[in-house]
């Protein structure tokens, strides 16, 4: 499958990110593009999206640096770039399971000066 490559834009910031072959990366992919508002919780921001996706087989709640993660409880496109008030010790955690879907290309810490509320755009790249 040919890379799918995504930007997403908020505030004065861009950052490429590629999505993974998973079945949530396809129906994310199919319904580009998304716009929302940012909310925030530690290192992460997330927002609510069109996309009803099921937890899948491997979903879990520990995740890396620049993951990008649907969280099924909240129909939720999270980017994670640090830790969370989940977080035990120097890892990752979102809430409860995410089905990882792609992740940020380069340093995904340029999230941190996104604010709560601020307006997101993801749009195919």
């Amino acid at each position: 499958m040919a890379d799918r490559m995504i930007t997403i834009s908020a505030q004065d910031m861009s950052a490429q990110a590629r999505l993974n072959d998973s079945p949530t990366a396809d129906k994310i992919w199919a319904a580009l593009p998304i716009s929302g508002i940012v909310n925030t919780w530690g290192d992460e921001i997330y927002f609510s999206i069109p996309v009803h996706a099921a937890a899948e087989p491997g979903a879990s709640p520990v995740v890396a640096p620049g993951d990008l993660a649907y969280w099924p409880p909240g129909t939720a496109f999270c980017i994670f770039f640090g830790p969370t008030p989940a977080s035990r010790g120097s890892e990752i955690r979102a809430a409860s399971a995410v089905n990882v879907f792609g992740a940020v290309q380069g340093d995904p810490k340029v999230f941190k000066k996104v604010a709560p509320g601020a307006a997101i755009a993801i749009e195919k790249s």
